[in-house]
């Protein structure tokens, strides 16, 4: 089972300034929770409890988020309004968090090796915030911790088809169908932020991962790429190559709420499905 989930949290969230000047991007709320707040819900139903954070500096708020808050508890106590942090509540008698900085912008690859010594030596899994997921039955985390348990010693990685035009923003996989698994292929080429010219495939990995701790190796030797930066995709290719590496087509709905377009979108997207439940 994977019991570790690693958060990369650092970055800046240029697209969303100036909000972003003071306020982690990863705490913008969809409605009424933040995106972290999701992300590491998520982690919970896939059964994950140690919950392992890539900050930096100006995220204390996040450390924050997942603390009690005696104040707001006590001013609420007995209300109506005490129910709405039950949910966080949950959260935080279930899970342990804890924290590492990163000290230096560096690429996905670049935070997630940062995160090695919150990990340990067993596969983990990675979630990015960004990427806001919604499903009818199991979770995208859940169905790839699914997976995991069959093939234990791949990687793993979400995958979702994208118009053409939009590879340059993405890692993307060239894939070969794996026998008896339709939604479930062996990748053999990774390309990070192709253009669409030079993109194999339009099948682009999304904010979902589960690695095993081998990456760590490779990504300590691993060059800066696309945009000077060490990418996770860079790393993956290696061990592709060694035919370690599972594309999965999950199931479910995703939100880029990196940007602004998708972060509207998903706020439309909830506010209508709670509207909907409560009829």
């Amino acid at each position: 089972m994977i019991n570790t989930c690693l958060f990369p949290v650092a970055g800046y969230g240029s697209r969303f300034l100036p909000a972003t000047k003071s306020i982690p991007k990863e705490m913008l709320p969809i409605l009424t929770k933040p995106l972290i707040q999701y992300a590491v819900e998520e982690a919970m139903k896939a059964g994950c409890t140690a919950m392992a954070m890539v900050t930096s500096k100006y995220k204390k708020a996040i450390e924050d988020h997942f603390d009690t808050h005696t104040d707001i508890e006590q001013s609420i106590a007995g209300s109506s309004k005490e129910v709405l942090l039950e949910g966080i509540g949950r959260v935080i008698k279930s899970c342990t968090f804890t924290y590492t900085r990163q000290l230096e912008m560096k690429g996905l690859g670049h935070a997630i090796l940062t995160g090695e010594p919150l990990v340990g030596n067993a596969p983990f899994a990675v979630l990015l915030p960004d990427d806001l997921c919604s499903n009818a039955g199991d979770t995208v985390l859940q169905q790839m911790t699914a997976l995991h348990v069959r093939y234990p010693s791949h990687c793993i990685v979400a995958v979702e088809e994208i118009p053409p035009e939009e590879t340059h923003k993405y890692g993307v996989v060239a894939v070969e169908p794996l026998v008896s698994e339709s939604a479930l292929f062996v990748v053999t080429e990774m390309v990070e932020k192709p253009e669409p010219q030079d993109a194999p495939s339009n099948l682009a990995i999304i904010g979902r991962y589960i690695l095993t701790p081998e990456i760590f190796a490779i990504l300590r030797e691993t060059k800066p790429g696309k945009g000077g930066e060490i990418q996770i995709t860079d790393a993956l290719k290696q061990l592709a190559q060694q035919g370690k590496v599972l594309a999965y087509r999950f199931k479910g709905r995703r939100f880029d709420c990196g940007s602004v377009d998708g972060f509207v979108e998903a706020t439309n997207f909830f506010y209508t499905q709670g509207k909907q439940n409560e009829i």
